[in-house]
Formats: C-alpha cells, structure tokens, sequence
C-alpha cells in the first residue's frame, strides 16, 4: 500500500498538507453556496460551486447535519433531494445563539454575562428591539416569565 509518509515540515510526499477548517467552517461554507443558488439546489450543484473539492458523499453529510440542525430543508425530487437554506444569515446565527442557550441548565446566568459583555451600542440596539417585541406582548400567553419578573 502507497500511503504518504510525514514530512517535518508537517505535509506530505505529496506535498503540503491542506489546513484542518475551524469547527463550523464547512458547515458555514456550505451554506453561503446553497445561499447563493437562489432557490432549492442539488448536493451536486453543491459540491460543484463549493472550493476544495469535497466528495460527493461529504457535501451529503454536510447537508444532512445541517437539516437536523434545522438550517436548511429539503424536498424530495425525483430519487434524491433539493436543498434551500431555512433562513437567511442572521436568522441562522439566531438559531445557532438559541441553541446554545437551550443547552445552559442556568440560563439567567448565561443571559446576564451575555447582557454584561455588549458594548453600550449594542446594548442599547437590544433594549429598543425588547421594547418592540414588548410592544407584541399582547399576542403571547406570558409563559416566558416575564409577567412575574414585573410584579
């Protein structure tokens, strides 16, 4: 079997080893792809848009953890499946923050050192968007606690 041996420079005999991506990075670039198709697109067209040159099987994958994460969807067609983003960026970044929150047993302390890390505009950019969903309260069954946090 011919496989490649180390080098010291940390490559390869056949050459220089490819940088490992950040957690997240394919997963991300993947999305920017799909984004840009403007409608549903294939694994295929996918992988053939993507840089790098991904096996088919990968850009799969991708795709597949990304619908459990629920940051795309998919229709059936034909034998396989089209794929659309299910938010735009910010949406998706959304998810990503609520996640992440879901998983925290102390959510207050969580949502406290967020709130204490803002910078004073950013800060204030959340106060006005509170003030606004507060204006919406009317809609909701106060289930989230926020009616026993007033009186």
């Amino acid at each position: 079997m011919n496989r490649p041996t180390g080098t010291d420079d940390g490559g390869t005999q056949d050459g220089p080893r490819l940088p490992r991506r950040g957690q997240g990075q394919l997963e991300s670039q993947v999305l920017t792809v799909l984004r840009s198709a403007g409608g549903p697109a294939t694994a295929g067209w996918v992988q053939e848009h993507l840089d790098g040159g991904l096996a088919y099987t990968t850009v799969i994958t991708i795709l597949t953890r990304l619908y459990a994460k629920k940051a795309v969807t998919r229709t059936r067609q034909g034998r396989s499946y089209v794929w659309t983003p299910a938010s735009d960026e910010a949406g998706l970044a959304a998810l990503r923050m609520r996640r992440v929150l879901d998983g925290e047993r102390d959510r207050e302390a969580v949502l406290a050192r967020f709130v204490s890390a803002l910078s004073p505009g950013d800060e204030a950019r959340l106060r006005e968007l509170l003030s606004r969903a507060d204006d919406g309260a009317d809609d909701r069954d106060g289930s989230d606690g926020s009616a026993a946090a007033e009186g």
